[in-house]
């Protein structure tokens, strides 16, 4: 199973020169490569592939005003080229919007394939670079294990990652009895069927004023000083202290999550829909949703564990939890109600997390589904559309 591992190194002063040129290069073939594609549609109505792309690097590096492509890798770019490809690829799917052109200040990355890097006693040596990457071991890979990609990220702040990714054995956890059911929210992040609620961290909120006074101090900076790439290094600075503080709690949460469950339940929630709502979105995003399902994915895929998403239409939060009514109409302020046919008090979250672990359950044991059919008492107190007939 591959699996990457993420360190945190200094490069030297040749190091950083050689790579940021590997950058700005894999950069500049992205936007031109990008462009070249665009244009072809529009004009020709042409679809352009990797291939013929591949074939514009080799012409532009013929050019006069492009020969500083031959000081660098070749196999940065033409992974870069990949990418775009892949981009085209998850646009025409549905999966993402149109590719946009990179920007220099908002960082950059090179990934460098096993023909552009030697692996030698536990260091790294990338090409047109004469000594081993500087790298802060933090934890070591495993054993008798070999990088198959090393992907180098300089982040806007300014600080160098290089990520391996490893072919490995993962061990298994042990098998477990236990099965959970999650709802997300916001003032609650996660509301369990045990009964259980973790509070949302807020991380946006709590350095909100640092980030409001740091953009501001960006805002009167001229344009182009080097003031100016102070201050805006700093607004980064900022952002990414929200995101570290964000995906190391995130990380935390998960991982006890996947170790002591064996059958974890979610809803397949459409955030990109949800995030629609100006009212709603920056909650949606500060809480991380997406990178919380993300991480209980590949992490129960590691060590053996289920994870099940019901459709997302499935109504666990207007449901009884004890004799199955469901309620017509419930407003996001409603945080508890009872139920109008059997007299139950619920808590809104924690009722729709014990529906949402009985439905999940229900799909794993006989693939029954999880969008109920409508009541009749519903159906008939459901208002007509305009130009329609209801039927009788």
């Amino acid at each position: 199973m591959q699996k990457a591992f993420k360190y945190r190194f200094y490069p030297t002063t040749e190091q950083e020169s050689i790579l940021r040129r590997t950058m700005g290069c894999c950069r500049l073939v992205y936007n031109k490569a990008l462009a070249e594609r665009t244009e072809a549609w529009y004009q020709r109505q042409e679809r352009v592939d990797y291939v013929k792309t591949s074939s514009m690097l080799t012409q532009w590096k013929k050019q006069e005003d492009l020969d500083f492509l031959n000081e660098v890798s070749s196999v940065p770019l033409q992974q870069g080229l990949r990418h775009l490809q892949k981009a085209f690829g998850n646009f025409w799917a549905g999966r993402a919007k149109y590719p946009n052109f990179k920007k220099k200040h908002s960082g950059g990355s090179a990934e460098f394939t096993k023909a552009a890097f030697r692996w030698k006693d536990g260091q790294v040596f990338l090409a047109k670079c004469t000594q081993a990457l500087p790298i802060r071991w933090s934890r070591d890979l495993p054993e008798d294990c070999e990088p198959s990609t090393i992907t180098i990220k300089l982040e806007a702040n300014g600080r160098w990652f290089a990520s391996l990714l490893v072919d490995t054995n993962i061990a298994q956890l042990p098998k477990s009895d236990k099965s959970i059911g999650l709802d997300v929210g916001i003032t609650s992040l996660i509301a369990t069927s045990n009964g259980d609620k973790i509070a949302n961290p807020k991380h946006f909120k709590q350095l909100r004023k640092k980030l409001k006074r740091v953009q501001n101090v960006l805002s009167r900076k001229q344009k182009g000083s080097n003031n100016r790439y102070k201050a805006r290094a700093q607004v980064a600075r900022v952002h990414a202290a929200m995101t570290d503080a964000r995906k190391d709690f995130l990380h935390k949460l998960t991982t006890q999550l996947v170790r002591e469950n064996q059958t974890i339940v979610v809803e397949d929630l459409a955030i990109t829909n949800m995030v629609k709502n100006h009212k709603l979105a920056l909650a949606v995003f500060d809480a991380s949703w997406g990178e919380l399902i993300c991480q209980l994915a590949y992490k129960c895929e590691w060590y053996g564990r289920e994870l099940i998403k019901i459709d997302r239409w499935f109504p666990s939060s207007k449901r009884c939890g004890n004799c199955g009514h469901i309620v017509y109409k419930m407003p996001l302020n409603i945080r508890e109600w009872e139920c109008p046919k059997c007299g139950t008090n619920h808590d809104r979250d924690i009722n729709a997390a014990h529906n949402i672990l009985a439905a999940g359950l229900a799909v794993s044991v006989c693939g029954a589904t999880v969008r109920p059919e409508q009541s009749k008492s519903v159906k008939a107190g459901a208002k007509p559309r305009k130009g329609k007939k209801q039927k009788p």
